[in-house]
């Protein structure tokens, strides 16, 4: 499950914090890509999926925008001052943002990007078993679907039904949502 390289966007005005996030995040465990405009981040975050994008909240725009990409795939870090952390952090937790202080030190950045790199996997591991279960909760449905047709045109009970499906998908080396499909169709 675990990549060779995580994908970083970073966005920030601050050419001494830039410099100092890229010095520690280097190839080829990070791939980082660096903007100071919200509109071309927006952009980029929209042509490729980050594994962590890191906003500096900077003027406060930052915060706005961090909370945008709250739903996407990407873990979301805010850099915010000492002064307003509590208060941002409070704010964009239910975000699931992770909030450190502008303040660079890199064992506590080093620790911020083990935790977002945790994050990103457990949350593509979660996103990975709902994609699954929403995949069998539509196959349930088709197939109780195409269950009910053949009820309802082909006067077939519940069991006589399902059997039907079973036996037409065994007979033929389908799959049954192959099946009801057809049923589906037939009887549309």
């Amino acid at each position: 499950m675990q990549s060779d390289s995580h994908s970083v966007l970073l966005l920030s005005h601050d050419s001494k914090l830039i410099s100092q996030i890229q010095a520690f995040l280097i190839l080829p465990l990070f791939e980082l890509t660096v903007t100071g405009d919200y509109n071309d981040a927006r952009r980029i975050s929209s042509e490729r999926n980050y594994n962590i994008i890191i906003v500096d909240s900077g003027d406060g725009d930052g915060i706005d925008f961090a909370t945008s990409l709250s739903d996407s795939y990407a873990t979301v870090l805010l850099l915010v001052t000492a002064e307003h952390f509590d208060e941002i952090s409070y704010r964009v937790e239910a975000y699931g943002i992770l909030t450190f202080t502008r303040v660079f030190e890199p064992f506590y950045f080093y620790n911020m990007m083990k935790v977002a790199i945790a994050v990103h996997y457990k949350v593509q591991t979660l996103s990975s078993q709902t994609i699954k279960l929403k995949t069998k909760m539509e196959e349930i449905h088709l197939i109780n679907r195409a269950k009910l047709l053949l009820v309802e045109k082909a006067g077939m009970s519940e069991e006589e039904a399902h059997r039907y499906l079973e036996r037409e998908a065994m007979d033929k080396g389908i799959k049954k949502t192959a099946v009801a499909e057809k049923v589906i169709g037939k009887y549309k």
